[in-house]
């Protein structure tokens, strides 16, 4: 796997890990998880919601990359660059600029 000088360079890499639709929905399915995970811990002060947002968060992308994209996860070369692209394209897909069709 290459290595990255910036993520503005990471992040067309992440993208085309991420090109079955499959695999970015699960993605953002994850992260969303991840999200109701920390709000229900915020909002009810039950701390155990946390360990749900590592599972949801990684467990969904795992899946997404080994039975649909048959690739290995960023994570395991570029693990802050992963997480960022994680939220990155979360968040482009929120605002309509990468699909989930």
């Amino acid at each position: 796997m290459a290595t990255f000088a910036t993520f503005r360079d990471f992040y067309p890499f992440y993208l085309g890990e991420h090109a079955d639709v499959r695999c970015r929905r699960l993605h953002f399915a994850g992260s969303l998880l991840v999200l109701v995970a920390i709000a229900l811990a915020l909002g009810t002060g039950r701390w155990a919601w946390l360990w749900l947002a590592p599972v949801a968060g990684y467990g969904f992308a795992w899946v997404g990359h080994y039975v649909f994209e048959k690739n290995r996860p960023a994570t395991f070369k570029h693990p802050l660059y992963s997480l960022m692209g994680d939220w990155v394209m979360f968040w482009d897909i929120v605002r309509g600029r990468v699909t989930l069709r």
